[in-house]
């Protein structure tokens, strides 16, 4: 039996604000969004240190990754620059997200 990801208000190139967690408050946008795991990858957000080792192409040494973090804990801002809440509406025969606070289509 097939599971089906669920529909999420956050997608990638979004700008968004972490609401809880060791990173509150801090401002990111969405590089990826795992749908499966409910789960986001937020520039500048939950950074872990990866030892890697050296190879031909690469030096190796200790880098910093964005590691994912759960959508939950994330609330997109809108164009005014205000975290809001998402709503789902049809405009036009398309389902489109708007903004709870203002109610302006996001785009």
């Amino acid at each position: 039996m097939a599971r089906f990801a669920p529909k999420l208000h956050i997608k990638k190139g979004d700008k968004v604000k972490v609401i809880a967690g060791t990173y509150r408050g801090t401002e990111g946008e969405v590089k990826e969004v795992i749908g499966a795991k409910n789960r986001a990858i937020v520039e500048g957000v939950n950074l872990m240190k990866k030892h890697t080792k050296p190879t031909q192409d690469n030096p190796g040494g200790i880098n910093e990754i964005n590691t994912s973090i759960h959508v939950s804990n994330l609330m997109l801002i809108d164009a005014k620059g205000n975290a809001t809440r998402v709503g789902r509406k049809q405009v036009d025969g398309k389902n489109v997200r708007y903004s709870k606070k203002s109610g302006e289509i996001i785009s």
